[in-house]
C-alpha cells in the first residue's frame, strides 16, 4: 500500500532521490514492460511535484504510439519530428520547455499545459520512446528535473527489453 503522505514534507531532490530508490525496487522483479511502464509513470506523477501528464510513447512503424500513463487521455500518436515529444525522439536528446506555447508546432493533448519535459528511451544509441511530463506551470522543469528523470530512464532502461515491445 502507497502512503503518499509521507513525502508531504520533502523537498523536490528528497522526493527524486526517493523516486529513484524506488524505482529501482519496483521494477526490479518485474519482466512484462507494460507494468513495468505502468508502475513508473504511477510513482513519477506521484512523486514530481505540479505535474499533470507523465507517461510513454513508444516507438511503432516509425511513429510514436501513447504508452502507459497517468493524467487525462492524450493523442494516440505522434510523429516523429514533430511537437516536444516527436522532437525528442527525433533527435535523440531531451527536451526541455519553459513555454510549450513558444514551442514552434506544439501539440496541445491537454490545454491545461503549459512547460513540457521530453526524455528519450535509448539502449545501444537506439531511440524506442520517450518520457513524458507535462505541467499547468509555465518555467515549472529545470536541469535538476532534467538530471532526476535521466536517471529514472536509466533505470528504467535497465529493466525493460526495449525490443520485446517493437
Amino acid at each position: 500500500m502507497f502512503d503518499l503522505s509521507v513525502f508531504d514534507n520533502l523537498t523536490q531532490k528528497q522526493k527524486y532521490e526517493s523516486l529513484l530508490s524506488m524505482m529501482d525496487s519496483l521494477l526490479k522483479d518485474e519482466t512484462d514492460v507494460i507494468a513495468n511502464l505502468s508502475n513508473a509513470s504511477a510513482l513519477i506523477k506521484a512523486l514530481v511535484s505540479d505535474v499533470n501528464w507523465a507517461g510513454f510513447y513508444i516507438i511503432k512503424n516509425n511513429e510514436l504510439v501513447l504508452g502507459p500513463f497517468q493524467g487525462l487521455p492524450a493523442c494516440n500518436r505522434i510523429q516523429a519530428g514533430k511537437g516536444v515529444c516527436g522532437t525528442s525522439a527525433l533527435k535523440g536528446e531531451t527536451m526541455l520547455v519553459k513555454n510549450v506555447h513558444s514551442f514552434p508546432g506544439h501539440i496541445a493533448c491537454d490545454s491545461q499545459s503549459n512547460s513540457e519535459i521530453v526524455i528519450p528511451l535509448k539502449q545501444n544509441n537506439k531511440v524506442y520512446g520517450v518520457l513524458d511530463l507535462d505541467s499547468p506551470t509555465v518555467g515549472r522543469f529545470d536541469e535538476e528535473d532534467k538530471i532526476y528523470l535521466e536517471k529514472a530512464v536509466e533505470i528504467i532502461n535497465k529493466y525493460v527489453n526495449w525490443e520485446e515491445i517493437n
